[in-house]
């Protein structure tokens, strides 16, 4: 249940039940003895590293009480909002006022707290940044099972800093105070097209230095390729009307839409939430895509989530792995990644993976911090343009070859080429280079300072070891 509290209206209460709910599950992890796993009891992931139930001995925490939104502030433009609330419910609740968070990731059930453990992208990340960035405190369940307010400037200040990227390792976002900004009711597409890698992103470089692309404002920039020879920058704007409205909740699917007609008006909702309907292009290997299964599909269950779970139920008995055993057909490795290259290496990084990996599409966006400080768990360099690159799917193995194959070549090039990657899916990495990558000093230091008993698994554990 979403609660909102306008501007102007009494919020003690909203401020008594966040407290409230905080300290019965501070009681809670307490009551857990030491040693025993603890997971969030959750009902959706959007994590692509798939682990076992636990087994009996692993302890989960309700979190249910931080799936809400407490307040918006409509003058202020901002909000506070539990950690476990999904950008579906949050953007509902901020647009309900002409507001939405300054980035929106792409799925519907990514969870505030996720996003910001983790990393979230879209296509306000040139503007915007990323997720965490938007964040001026939170409240933290640390691994000690102390309940504290991070801020940037606070006593805790540097858990608020190096709480992006620790993935849940240092302890849990219960409620967080988020920046809105205002959106129009309708945002105007343009679709752009470039014959090479290095043409576009010679155009993401231009539009990040002039913040428009031939004259069209880019409030929003993301792409996709569909080859090395057709890619495709998709610059949005936002608009107070709109001559027709397109709708890819139905029949119609998005990512086909990019390739003609050039230009596209769609609802702010419908926007933000283009990619979910067929998980960008993922809902294919179910057959949804396809006229007639699309029309007996029901319409709630066109979602991400519903197409993850499907995904998960495969990996855990094996159906497909079996299938293709008996059939004779090559063995697949799974490439579920999200790479984040700086703009100039980024035409030979797509060079690279389409001749080594020749998944597509790919999908492209655009990025670069909002503010002159870097985070240090996942060390973008302030000012500096990057663009992400995500690609998802199984690739066929050469003879002879084992898993990983693809995702260490992949690891290896983005390192190459002074990148990043995300962690919300495997990784190879040994944990020498796994600490150079990402800051294992600093974590080391913020991990004696909030788990000095190790009661959540190390960020190396849970990210490469699947813990």
């Amino acid at each position: 249940m979403t609660e909102v509290a306008d501007h102007g209206q009494q919020v003690s209460p909203f401020l008594a039940s966040r407290h409230a709910a905080a300290a019965r599950l501070r009681h809670a992890y307490t009551a857990i003895p030491p040693g025993t796993p603890v997971r969030l009891a959750k009902s959706t992931s959007n994590l692509f590293r798939f682990r076992d139930d636990g087994g009996p001995g692993l302890a989960t925490l309700d979190v249910s009480a931080f799936s809400g939104v407490l307040s918006v502030d409509p003058a202020e433009r901002t909000a506070i909002v539990g950690g476990m609330t999904t950008y579906e419910d949050l953007a509902d609740a901020t647009l309900r006022h002409g507001l939405m968070p300054l980035v929106v990731p792409q799925l519907k059930t990514i969870t505030l707290g996720g996003a910001v453990s983790g990393l979230g992208i879209e296509s306000s990340s040139l503007r915007n940044g990323l997720p965490h960035e938007s964040v001026l405190e939170m409240d933290i369940l640390t691994g000690d099972g102390r309940v504290i307010t991070a801020s940037p400037d606070s006593e805790h200040a540097a858990l608020y800093w190096g709480f992006p990227n620790s993935y849940g390792t240092l302890g849990y976002a219960l409620w967080l105070t988020i920046a809105l900004e205002p959106v129009a009711p309708y945002v105007h597409l343009r679709h752009f097209r470039f014959a090479s890698p290095a043409e576009a992103m010679a155009a993401v470089a231009e539009i990040a230095s002039d913040g428009s692309y031939q004259g069209h404002r880019a409030d929003f920039v993301d792409g996709t390729a569909f080859s090395a020879s057709e890619i495709y920058l998709t610059v949005a704007s936002h608009s107070e009307a709109a001559p027709w409205v397109s709708d890819y909740t139905g029949q119609n699917i998005y990512y086909r839409s990019i390739r003609g007609p050039q230009e596209d008006f769609l609802t702010i909702r419908d926007y933000l939430w283009r990619w979910d309907t067929d998980w960008f292009w993922c809902s294919r290997p179910f057959g949804v895509q396809r006229p007639l299964i699309r029309r007996m599909w029901p319409r709630r269950y066109r979602r991400s989530d519903v197409y993850r779970k499907l995904v998960a139920f495969d990996r855990r008995h094996g159906l497909t792995r079996g299938l293709d055993a008996r059939r004779g057909a090559p063995a697949q490795e799974a490439v579920v990644q999200d790479v984040e290259i700086p703009v100039e290496r980024s035409a030979e990084f797509y060079d690279f993976f389409a001749a080594s990996v020749g998944m597509s599409p790919v999908w492209l966006c655009p990025l670069r911090l909002r503010a002159d400080r870097a985070w240090p768990l996942y060390p973008l360099e302030p000012g500096r343009v990057y663009v992400n690159f995500g690609f998802w799917g199984n690739v066929a193995l050469p003879p002879g070859a084992g898993d990983g194959f693809y995702n260490r070549q992949i690891e290896d090039k983005v390192t190459e080429l002074g990148g990043h990657k995300g962690l919300y899916s495997t990784s190879y990495y040994s944990r020498e280079e796994f600490a150079r990558l990402y800051n294992g000093a600093a974590y080391s230091g913020l991990k004696r300072e909030y788990d000095p008993g190790g009661r959540l698994a190390s960020l190396y554990d849970k990210c490469v070891g699947g813990k």
